[in-house]
């Protein structure tokens, strides 16, 4: 390791009374030309410790997002909106080339090379530059000194230099809050006794109000030393921080710690804490299902009772990254043992559309958790349930594992509930968000008649609310399936409308991961973006790492890319969040051409054919099933698959395969070809 790295505080060296930072740098066992401070003002030091700051905000906004992609390519077209969105386009070039060529000035006399500038993305190369927000999430640090770098908020000097980048660096906070709150339970876990477990909350605490771990910690250290009265004194601080923070009721934990009776470290029954019922009131959520989350009961209260607890409060943490869904938490109430949450007066008070229960027991180190969904306006009537068996030797693992498949299949159920929901309820279905809604079985089932009235009220939806940056993702997303059909009278046309809207639809809201993976599909499927594609899917995952659709389609960009070990692992657990999704067929035949890629031919006509039987209407699994056919020479097999996919897209070519094939590298999409034509099909 060198040890002659000057910083910018002066100090030398790294060994004993260094700084936290030279001992962050010793665990990256690297010397950087460039520091970039981000958290707090901005600062940019070069190696010697004078700083290099650009001059213009624009610029230094540009250097901040090159600076927290970590060494991946930026692409022009993302930098232009979110740096100059309220521009037209030759603006916004304009203005990012002279941005840029700042940024070169000012980097240049650090080292040559440092940024790369191509044609369509730059990239601030990753080995000669250290980030702050970075080393956060990628260091072998210790802990606590990689808490040390964390502090908000996040380059608070480059607020309001553009509403894209404000929405931009707000999610970039709350993704580097989240690491900070891995690092922190890390912390909490090593405190060797109360009074250090204290002292290591607050100082979370300080860091994030919204840490609910850490008021668990604060709660349950200051209970464990006898002081109950300041274990209720900071959970009334943790009910008003995180109803500033609006992210509702202090967890089921939390909660059973403060219920507990002082002379009984376990109560014997659960229950929750009771409030008042007038505060639980349901506001203004714009129609959205709400759903309650019942605490999973335990079947055997000596064994099971923590499992229970923590699942229920990850299956809640899950639900809240749907945001077109309320989940309410229903540890607020006053529940009698045994009494239905539909019987409850306070529970019709809340105006709920969904509940959710379920058990939890344990054998051995297996744990079984059965869950039910119930429709309070059809009489409690059970519209979805599941078991789910798994090993608990990890139970943090278990429970995550759990708790994202739980989430990611309520979605889906209602999402394609929400139609009869509306009627249900009245609702005569003209706002954007209701007309959306009434779209989405016409997108999922992809029959031509259903598929066709789903575009007429998407087009409804969008002028009803030009703003809604759903309803522009799923239009796009329309237009991509209308052109991947055959079913487009102006392909070029619906091509131009689609990569236009997903534009729009990440303009609108980047933090809504459904709209920026649906974006990032139609950027790498038909404008063949793909390195843009995984950007945007990236992003999706980081808000949402529940969604199988943004598994999916990064799966398919990155087979795009000819990463087929990547790609299949990412639709393979898409297919695990939801193995009973209505787009089954769709991650099946996504699948198909990592296989072809890879010469697995047989496994490749195995999952076009069950995908085909899920779908017989959807004729990108035909394509690739026949190609891989044609590779195994399995002509009277081929034959068929051709005869029908002909029927669904009469004259359909090997040209025309190749021409929209989104597949980034030459060998991939000749291998794909050859399939198709030593299947007979037309040239």
């Amino acid at each position: 390791m060198r040890q002659d790295c000057r910083m910018g505080d002066g100090t030398a060296g790294i060994g004993a009374g260094v700084s936290f930072y030279d001992r962050v740098f010793a665990a990256d066992l690297v010397c950087p030309r460039l520091r970039l401070t981000l958290f707090g003002p901005m600062r940019a030091q070069a190696q010697d410790g004078h700083s290099v700051l650009p001059r213009m905000r624009k610029t230094r906004g540009l250097l901040a997002v090159l600076g927290l992609a970590a060494g991946r390519p930026v692409a022009r077209t993302q930098l232009i909106d979110l740096l100059w969105s309220r521009r037209g386009p030759e603006q916004g070039r304009a203005s990012l080339r002279q941005a840029t060529h700042e940024l070169q000035w000012t980097l240049g006399s650090i080292a040559p090379g440092l940024l790369r500038v191509d044609r369509d993305q730059i990239t601030l190369r990753k080995k000669d530059v250290w980030v702050d927000a970075v080393a956060l999430t990628q260091t072998a640090a210790a802990p606590h000194d990689l808490l040390s770098l964390f502090c908000a908020p996040l380059l608070e000097d480059l607020r309001s230099l553009d509403p894209a980048l404000d929405r931009f660096l707000a999610d970039q906070h709350e993704r580097l809050v989240q690491v900070a709150g891995t690092i922190g339970k890390g912390l909490l876990n090593e405190c060797r006794d109360n009074d250090e477990l204290l002292e290591t909350a607050e100082r979370l605490l300080k860091l994030d109000p919204g840490q609910q771990y850490a008021w668990q910690a604060l709660i349950s250290a200051n209970l464990k030393r006898g002081e109950r009265q300041k274990a209720l004194a900071a959970f009334e601080r943790c009910h008003a921080a995180l109803a500033q923070a609006r992210q509702g009721p202090p967890s089921p934990a939390i909660q059973q710690l403060v219920a507990q009776r002082p002379e009984s470290r376990v109560a014997a029954t659960p229950r929750a804490l009771t409030l008042d019922i007038p505060s639980c009131q349901p506001q203004d959520t714009g129609n959205r299902p709400r759903l309650a989350v019942m605490p999973l009961r335990a079947l055997d209260l000596n064994r099971d009772e923590g499992l229970a607890v923590g699942l229920t409060a990850e299956i809640i943490t899950a639900l809240t990254r749907f945001r077109w869904m309320s989940c309410v938490a229903a540890p607020l109430l006053t529940v009698v043992p045994g009494e239905c949450p539909r019987n409850n007066a306070a529970y019709r008070r809340l105006d709920l559309d969904f509940v959710l229960e379920g058990s939890v027991q344990h054998s051995g180190d297996r744990a079984r958790v059965i869950t039910t969904l119930s429709d309070v306006r059809a009489r409690g009537e059970v519209v979805w349930a599941r078991r789910f068996d798994r090993n608990v030797g990890d139970l943090l693992a278990a429970q995550e594992g759990i708790g994202a498949e739980v989430a990611a299949q309520i979605d889906l159920e209602l999402l394609l509930r929400e139609p009869s929901r509306q009627h249900t309820r009245g609702s005569d279905a003209t706002t954007s968000r209701d007309l959306l809604a009434r779209a989405m079985p016409g997108i999922y089932h992809l029959e031509a008649s259903g598929f066709r009235a789903a575009g007429e009220m998407l087009e409804a939806a969008l002028a009803a609310d030009p703003a809604n940056a759903a309803a522009h993702a799923w239009s796009a997303y329309w237009h991509l399936l209308l052109v991947g059909q055959g079913w487009a009278t102006d392909p070029a046309g619906s091509t131009i409308r689609a990569m236009e809207r997903a534009q729009r639809a990440v303009i609108l809201d980047p933090a809504d991961a459904r709209a920026l993976t649906l974006a990032g599909h139609i950027r790498g499927f038909l404008g063949k973006r793909a390195h843009e594609a995984n950007a945007l899917h990236e992003r999706a995952i980081a808000l949402n790492p529940n969604l199988p659709l943004a598994w999916c389609f990064s799966g398919l960009a990155h087979s795009y890319l000819g990463n087929d070990r990547e790609a299949i692992r990412r639709l393979r657990h898409a297919h695990q969040l939801s193995p009973h999704d209505p787009h089954s067929f769709f991650f099946d035949t996504a699948l198909i051409m990592p296989f072809i890629v890879r010469g697995e031919y047989d496994s490749a006509v195995e999952l076009g054919r069950r995908a085909i039987a899920l779908n017989p209407g959807f004729s990108s699994a035909y394509k690739v099933c026949l190609s891989a056919l044609g590779h195994l020479r399995r002509f009277d097999d081929a034959a068929d698959i051709r005869a029908r996919l002909l029927a669904l897209e009469p004259g359909f070519s090997v040209t025309d395969a190749m021409a929209r094939s989104p597949m980034s590298r030459d060998e991939d999409i000749a291998r794909y070809a050859e399939g198709l034509r030593r299947a007979g099909l037309p040239e």
